[in-house]
């Protein structure tokens, strides 16, 4: 079974015993962090130090993530995280080949295989990105980015 929760934690950081996965603040200042909690892989957005808007805890069985086959020019990661017959899909990408780091990140929300809403990390913010190399399945190609 997969939940949402929306809890009474005062911020929307990794638990001491949760290794961040990925976490970055949007324009609006809001925060989309993911979270390897062992068993779980957690999804949380929302203002920092504030009660989280959306947190989405799913068996780590049911979590996917995509993969950067070593090839092109762009350097791809992604997170998935469903609920039911939503998915939130946290990506990291960097062009590999340009002058300048052109790191992007973020979330996609689809909705019964739809794309329905993307929220990007604020241009030139800081990004942790632990995706790479996350033992988690690989996502289905039907869904991969």
């Amino acid at each position: 079974m997969i939940l949402v929760i929306v809890t009474s934690v005062a911020s929307a950081a990794c638990l001491s015993e949760s290794k961040t996965v990925f976490s970055c603040l949007t324009a609006a200042g809001k925060r989309i962090e993911v979270c390897d909690a062992g068993q779980t892989i957690d999804y949380s957005f929302g203002k920092p130090k504030a009660k989280p808007e959306i947190v989405v805890r799913a068996p780590r069985s049911a979590a996917t993530t995509f993969q950067w086959p070593g090839a092109g020019r762009y350097f791809s990661y992604s997170v998935d995280v469903p609920n039911g017959n939503t998915v939130y899909s946290v990506y990291w990408s960097a062009d590999r080949l340009g002058d300048e780091p052109d790191v992007k990140g973020g979330v996609i929300v689809s909705i019964d295989g739809r794309e329905r809403a993307t929220v990007r990390c604020a241009r030139g913010g800081d990004i942790v990105q632990n995706i790479e190399g996350i033992d988690l399945a690989p996502t289905p190609l039907s869904r991969s980015r």
